[in-house]
């Protein structure tokens, strides 16, 4: 499972999406490219009401809203409290209602294996992006190390598109990063070099200076190192 992924073609993909079925389409291409089961963006906001695109099976996506099984989700609850990528093994299944919830998500088609990134956007906006598969641990490692990075910088992307196609239920917000500024500051907070940074976007090191020190104007901050540490507390980026 895996392979080399052309992040800035996934990245060129989702900008240039339009609808709802466009960004679809970018979802599954990902999925088959990646060689995983499942892809899944999933929002859900302050009333329980749920947005989002999926690849699970139909019969589990109807099972999931009719049981509101997001009150219980280990990975739903899990997220919600931190801000940092997170393996699902890593959640709590202890309960009597989580072991239920997965053995009922497993023989609906859910993968053994998951890896879920909370988003944090505009006025406390809450996402999530999974991808989800069946194998072995080591396997599953292997593809996390492999793609994590990558992942954050495409969730986001997801997460933007999202608010746009459901611009209902996107709150008023104070003037923010822009895409690019966004994209930058994420993949320096994960540890990139600016020449990594402007290889992973397909920019110069000028125009990459650029997007540093309008985010930097923007977030008011002395420099580079506090301009990141500032977007993370706002949830502007999420690493």
């Amino acid at each position: 499972m895996g392979t080399k992924l052309e992040l800035s073609q996934v990245l060129e993909d989702l900008e240039n999406t339009s609808t709802l079925d466009e960004l679809s389409d970018v979802a599954v291409r990902l999925r088959d490219s990646l060689r995983v089961e499942h892809l899944i963006y999933h929002w859900v906001d302050g009333a329980g009401d749920q947005y989002g695109y999926t690849t699970y099976p139909d019969a589990w996506v109807q099972r999931y809203l009719e049981r509101s099984y997001h009150r219980i989700d280990p990975v739903i609850v899990g997220c919600f409290q931190r801000f940092h990528p997170v393996d699902w093994k890593k959640l709590d299944w202890s309960s009597k209602p989580a072991k239920a919830f997965l053995k009922d998500a497993q023989s609906h088609g859910v993968g053994n294996q998951g890896y879920s990134i909370p988003i944090r956007g505009p006025n406390g906006q809450f996402a999530l992006f999974t991808v989800n598969h069946s194998c072995d641990d080591s396997t599953w490692q292997d593809f996390v190390e492999s793609h994590g990075r990558s992942l954050i910088l495409i969730a986001h992307y997801f997460n933007r598109k999202g608010l746009e196609f459901a611009s209902d239920r996107q709150p008023g917000s104070p003037r923010g990063l822009s895409p690019r500024e966004v994209d930058a500051m994420t993949l320096l907070a994960l540890g990139y070099s600016r020449a990594q940074v402007a290889h992973s976007l397909s920019i110069s090191e000028h125009t990459l200076r650029v997007y540093i020190e309008g985010a930097r104007a923007k977030l008011g901050a002395q420099n580079t190192t506090h301009a990141i540490a500032t977007a993370l507390s706002r949830g502007l980026i999420v690493v």
